[in-house]
């Protein structure tokens, strides 16, 4: 297919399905938690428009969750189908750690989850405000138990080897192994930066086509503080995480910087734009600016970054993905503090809401988040390789050695299901988004007998209204 092998088939398959999961995780994130601030805010001053946009964003919610979940399902599965031999070598490290998950964040999340959905007017305020709270910091713990495997696999610590099998001896050093802190707080942020944009997108949407209320409005403007004060926050955690890279990972640094070669005691330039070529063992058309990836990458003016043929050529990261994906997060990233700095302009001078300049660029924003995480994952995850467990197991070593028909079976199947499956399930959540958040919901209203609603029986019930609003009935069979 394509030239391609099979192994190199069963990585393009786990990269496929990965993309696609991590795009409702990271949304689910950041919208528990600002679930449970707008309940927070109500609760605390009675101010209708954050209720309303509790009830709103309760709904994308509740759809975004129900993909994360099938999507995430899969993934699991792969592990044992694709990649055995890497479960049969790090499984008892990696095992332990998403059972964890299951076991502290899943099950808090489930157990919460219906209350925070569905118990609006059948708990008290306190105990529906608590479940939310909960649901949200299940969300927080599970972003903890997946962020220390896979950073395990970057930086691993406190195991041995035994009989060929990785056997973990220190779980604190497991769990807490070195680039996990840094890993952990650029993933959590970056969540909370990519929902800030997607709130705002919405916003600006509404606003662009004249529909201009309080709720909208408190949408654009919780959104676009968020921004200002986050986005400039995840840089600097970007920094420590790069830090932190350039000593474990040498190579993925050099790869990122397509740095080939230092000459003499010369300090590190920075390469803004170019083409690194593997085969050549140079950047070509190389941008650069003399001194500055010494100063970014080790914080002084003389000290050398490690170059790529300090490595063996089967030791080097694929310096031409990861290069580009690298600069499509941190160009999206100075982008997203721009957009929060020119809303701050514009709040001060009282036209962040009718700035349509402004508004069309926060438009356009929106998915700026999920795409800066998407290129952060293939810049970590490529750079990595050649090994799937950092200078352990060798990613070649750790696939089930399927076929090459088989795995072009399956890759093509995924494709189809995926899009199908899941463009209708995103297709649905920006129906929602476009519906807008409405008025008085979420007052009193009785429940069960003759015309009223019904105890809702499952997680996308708690969206069914908009859709039926929308010409969309999920429950009449016409």
């Amino acid at each position: 297919m394509f030239g391609l092998e099979a192994l190199d088939l069963a990585r393009i398959q786990f990269a496929f399905t990965i993309s696609f999961h991590i795009l409702f995780p990271a949304i689910t994130i950041g919208l528990a938690s600002y679930l449970a601030v707008l309940e927070g805010l109500w609760l605390k001053t009675r101010d209708d428009t954050y209720r309303d946009l509790y009830h709103f964003w309760s709904k994308i919610f509740a759809v975004n969750f129900g993909m994360g979940v099938v999507s995430g399902l899969v993934m699991a599965y792969q592990f044992g189908t694709n990649w055995s031999r890497f479960s049969d070598f790090a499984g008892s490290v990696t095992g332990p750690l998403l059972t964890y998950e299951v076991l502290t964040a899943f099950f808090l999340e489930a157990g919460f989850l219906g209350v925070m959905l569905f118990g609006w007017n059948r708990v008290g305020r306190r105990l529906h405000f608590f479940s939310t709270v909960m649901v949200a910091i299940g969300t927080l713990i599970s972003t903890f138990w997946i962020l220390s495997s896979n950073s395990w696999m970057q930086t691993p610590q406190g195991y041995e080897i035994i009989d060929g099998r990785v056997i973990p001896v220190d779980w604190l050093a497991v769990v807490f192994n070195p680039s996990f802190p840094y890993r952990l707080a650029h993933m959590a942020t970056a969540a909370f930066v990519a929902t800030a944009f997607f709130v705002g997108s919405s916003a600006a949407w509404h606003l662009l086509r004249g529909r201009d209320n309080p709720a909208i409005r408190r949408m654009l403007s919780m959104a676009m503080w968020m921004a200002l004060i986050v986005a400039p926050i995840q840089a600097v955690i970007g920094d420590f995480h790069g830090l932190n890279t350039l000593k474990h990972q040498p190579a993925k640094i050099a790869a990122i910087e397509g740095h080939w070669e230092n000459v003499g005691n010369e300090p590190t330039p920075l390469i803004l734009f170019g083409w690194p070529d593997m085969k050549e063992e140079k950047t070509k058309f190389a941008v650069e600016i003399p001194y500055l990836g010494s100063i970014i990458l080790t914080h002084s003016l003389d000290k050398q970054v490690p170059a790529l043929k300090e490595f063996p050529p089967e030791d080097r990261p694929n310096s031409t993905i990861v290069f580009w994906s690298f600069r499509i997060m941190v160009g999206l990233g100075m982008l997203m503090i721009l957009t929060g700095l020119w809303s701050l302009w514009l709040r001060k001078r009282d036209r962040i809401y009718q700035n349509r300049a402004f508004l069309y660029l926060a438009l356009w924003m929106g998915p700026s988040g999920l795409i800066a995480i998407l290129a952060g994952w293939f810049t970590t995850e490529i750079g990595r390789q050649p090994w799937v467990v950092y200078g352990l197991m060798r990613t070649a070593d750790a696939s089930s050695g399927h076929s090459l028909m088989q795995m072009s079976i399956t890759l093509a199947l995924f494709v189809v299901v995926y899009f199908s499956l899941f463009g209708v399930g995103i297709g649905y959540m920006m129906r929602l988004v476009r519906k807008g958040p409405k008025t008085n919901e979420g007052a009193e209203v009785s429940h069960g007998g003759p015309g009223q609603k019904r105890t809702p029986a499952r997680p996308l019930s708690a969206a069914a209204d908009d859709a039926e609003d929308n010409g969309t009935s999920l429950n009449k069979g016409n």
